[in-house]
């Protein structure tokens, strides 16, 4: 089952820019894999790759394909996906409206609860980038 995901217009281009400028091929895609962790809610990993992998569906919003694997697909679940980009954070951001805020000490430090930061400057080809919030 393919989740219900809703992009918002800055996440279609950062996404958008980094299938198109990765040099695959017509009908590559945007490789994202979500896992539990953090006072975010999660810890992600993306990559520009040519098709999905063993065990990935395909997901196509906004004439983008997404590769998602099955814990990706129910974690992401009434997720919107964002990119922001500030002085102090550039990113895609995951809002989940579900998520229960974070009861740890490090809670004041805590990105909002749902939203993982994910660096630009970590994005490579082929190689899934890993940055946990």
């Amino acid at each position: 089952m393919l989740p219900n995901i809703v992009l918002k217009p800055a996440a279609v281009k950062f996404i958008s820019r980094i299938v198109r400028f990765s040099g695959l091929p017509a009908g590559a895609g945007f490789r994202l894999a979500v896992s539990p962790g953090g006072c975010s809610g999660y810890s992600s990993e993306f990559s520009a790759e040519a098709a999905p992998g063993p065990g990935e569906q395909v997901l196509e919003i906004e004439g983008l394909r997404l590769f998602l694997g099955a814990e990706s697909r129910l974690l992401l679940e009434g997720v919107t996906i964002d990119f922001a980009d500030t002085p102090t954070q550039s990113g895609l951001t995951f809002i989940n409206p579900n998520q229960a805020a974070c009861g740890c000490s490090s809670a004041e430090s805590a990105a909002p609860p749902g939203v993982t930061k994910i660096e630009i400057g970590a994005i490579g080809r082929g190689r899934p980038a890993t940055l946990a919030s």
